[in-house]
């Protein structure tokens, strides 16, 4: 965040990520990650990273490293400039409380990973109901099939020693002290989705944290990574200090 600035690429990012967490201990990334500006925010497994993110747009950055064998995994979304747009903050403050709501859900009652999702699919056809982007009387099928057009992920999945561990642990399995899962709700809105407002279209955000299960509740592993609105703005743009690269 702290280099983000207008003009910024894409795989300038990437390589201050995978930097500083080898700096910080880390062996190596956990996967490949996603650095995603403007339109491609919507590319939920985005890759290429080579691009250039312009004033006014968001940056999306799914990353992780790898410790002593054990991955995290966090994705954070932010404006470039450091600034969100009002249509930006509309759409980022909602998906911020649905990600807080659903955390405090596992601190209190410990779901199953698939009761979480039913969770969030309620949070949010509420929420987009309320901003008009889903209608509030449709039939179960056709609700679900609309939340979906705008979260197509599941909310989270086991974290270990694989990014993804394990596949063959079901998700219908009740949350135990001990376990790791992320919490990562989305809200994507297509650049193509003429019913949408004209602002929404195009951004897309996702916000997810690493959740330890305890025998009090939760605790927040990723915690101390920028996640509100002030803390955002804050951190984005702040590292003037940082050295800059020109192009070979």
């Amino acid at each position: 965040m702290a280099a983000s600035r207008p003009g910024v690429g894409e795989h300038e990012l990437y390589a201050r990520v995978d930097f500083g967490a080898r700096m910080r201990g880390a062996e190596r990334l956990a996967y490949p990650p996603v650095v995603a500006g403007g339109e491609r925010t919507n590319v939920i497994h985005y890759t290429h990273n080579n691009r250039t993110v312009e004033d006014g747009q968001l940056v999306l950055m799914d990353a992780g490293c790898e410790l002593h064998g054990y991955c995290s995994d966090i994705t954070r979304t932010w404006p470039v400039n450091g600034t969100f747009s009002s249509d930006q903050l509309l759409l980022y403050t909602t998906l911020l409380e649905v990600q807080e709501a659903l955390i405090e859900v596992v601190r209190t009652s410990r779901p199953t990973l698939d009761g979480l999702y039913g969770h969030m699919f309620r949070m949010l056809s509420e929420r987009l109901a309320h901003l008009g982007l889903v209608g509030f009387n449709r039939e179960k099928g056709e609700l679900f099939r609309s939340v979906q057009r705008f979260c197509p992920h599941h909310v989270g999945h086991y974290l270990g020693m694989d990014v993804h561990d394990t596949g063959l642990m079901p998700k219908n399995r009740p949350l135990q002290p001990g376990m790791v899962i992320t919490v990562e709700p989305g809200l994507y809105v297509s650049p193509s989705d003429t019913n949408c407002s004209e602002g929404f279209r195009g951004m897309g955000f996702r916000i997810e944290d690493d959740i330890l299960i305890t025998e009090e509740g939760c605790e927040v592993l990723s915690a101390d990574c920028p996640k509100t609105v002030e803390a955002i703005q804050a951190a984005v743009g702040s590292g003037a200090h940082l050295p800059t690269f020109s192009g070979v």
